[in-house]
């Protein structure tokens, strides 16, 4: 008997732990698939994809540009957006965000709300890289101006001419806009239609970029160097005139690498007229009309510069004249620029040589749109082209030594890099890192 108990203690025993047992399992299995199930429900929730700091996984995004005839009201109204709810928008944006000038084949983005009913709730104007306008159309009403953080990037380039500098810079994969601050720096000492196949030039520049990738912009040449017809030339960026705030470039000796004067008030020149004292117009009988000046022709609007640096003396009108700005740039010098369809400076200004003093027009006695451009040399009109003209004001005596360790790091750094025609920048790194991983997913 008491073995029957015991066998039937332990089969009870055995049996209640069979059960645990076939529970336990059970348990488990069920917490793996709520695990799975769970893991399956995460992974199914998408990436969050922010354009304009919008998610657009949440919205129906839809792209277009702008029509001939769009204008803010009427693309909401087309859209869903009657026009009491297009007033109450344009009302909350009134002095904050202008969606007044739309351009033209510029783009734009809508996001639509994903319920049956379907409307936009975010418009997004970007026609440029560096910035747009978001307007919230639903619930809070308002409209922001975004400017995209940037970052400026030193970077280094080099290259040998092979045809022309703007396709060496081009077949390198530099950015060609850097050919025409190169040779801006170089304007004086190389003519750059004469270039040498051989010719080479190693250059520390910076650029702006969005994203990383998104180039806004050259924003200035630091350092050259150029070897034409075998003779090195180095240029260094310096501020001279820290008061005035006079930038220039200077060789590795200190000699300026411009002169005191631009050959001409417009960036590309086309004589129309000289300064000529002997002058005969048929128009007035034959007889001599001297003409004192030099006419530069170009379109109306086109920049007028200042030849020189210089305080602006007069800036004014006459029937003669038209619109004119005189310029005096020290005691020996003055210039004079007439018939500008507007002026852009005041009198008592100082301008720099390159500033635009206004723009080209017909204003006064002229029979057609240029520029005249009138130079005195101690109190009497010459011809600026007979002039043995100064050399740029040399760097003070007392910056030379701040100036030679300024250029160190610079003419160290130019030394180092390799003639290539290749990019050596964060942003080539960026680019191959971006390769090497597509090339890692394949």
């Amino acid at each position: 008997m008491n073995q029957y108990k015991i066998f039937n203690k332990t089969l009870i025993h055995f049996w209640t732990l069979g059960i645990s047992l076939l529970f336990l399992i059970l348990g488990c299995q069920e917490a793996e698939k709520k695990e799975v199930e769970t893991q399956e429900e995460i992974s199914e929730i998408p990436t969050p994809d922010f354009h304009f700091g919008i998610d657009r996984n949440a919205f129906e995004v839809k792209e277009f540009k702008i029509k001939r005839g769009d204008t803010f009201g009427k693309i909401l109204e087309e859209n869903g957006i009657d026009y009491p709810e297009v007033y109450a928008v344009l009302e909350a944006i009134r002095g904050k965000i202008d969606v007044r000038k739309l351009t033209l084949g510029k783009p734009y983005t809508l996001f639509f709300s994903k319920d049956s009913i379907t409307t936009p709730e975010y418009f997004v104007y970007h026609p440029g890289v560096s910035s747009y306008k978001k307007i919230h159309l639903r619930d809070s009403l308002f409209g922001e101006e975004v400017v995209k953080p940037s970052r400026i990037l030193e970077l280094e380039a080099s290259g040998i001419i092979e045809s022309s500098l703007y396709e060496t810079m081009l077949n390198s994969g530099i950015n060609e806009s850097l050919t025409y601050y190169l040779s801006d720096v170089y304007a004086w000492t190389i003519d750059f239609f004469r270039l040498q196949n051989g010719d080479r030039f190693k250059i520390i520049y910076t650029e702006k970029f969005v994203d990383d990738t998104i180039s806004i912009g050259i924003e200035r040449i630091k350092a050259a160097y150029f070897e034409h017809k075998g003779k090195p030339l180095y240029a260094f960026e310096f501020v001279s005139d820290e008061q005035k705030g006079i930038v220039d470039y200077f060789d590795h000796q200190a000699k300026s690498l411009r002169r005191a004067f631009l050959q001409g008030p417009l960036k590309f020149n086309r004589i129309s007229s000289r300064y000529n004292l002997k002058r005969r117009i048929a128009y007035y009988g034959n007889r001599i009309r001297p003409h004192k000046g030099t006419d530069f022709a170009a379109s109306v609007g086109t920049p007028i510069l200042a030849t020189a640096n210089g305080t602006v003396v007069k800036a004014s009108y006459t029937r003669g004249n038209g619109n004119y700005v005189t310029i005096k740039h020290n005691g020996v010098y003055s210039t004079q620029y007439l018939h500008m369809k507007k002026r852009n400076v005041k009198v008592g200004e100082f301008v720099k040589q390159g500033d635009v003093i206004g723009w080209v027009g017909m204003t006064g006695n002229t029979s057609g749109p240029h520029v005249c451009y009138r130079f005195w040399k101690n109190g009497r009109q010459v011809d600026p082209f007979k002039q043995k003209l100064p050399d740029a004001k040399p760097i003070a005596p007392e910056l030379k030594s701040k100036f030679a360790r300024h250029i160190d790091p610079y003419k160290t750094k130019l030394d180092c890099i390799a003639f290539e025609t290749q990019v050596h920048s964060e942003i080539a790194v960026i680019e191959n890192q971006k390769e090497n991983a597509k090339k890692d997913t394949s």
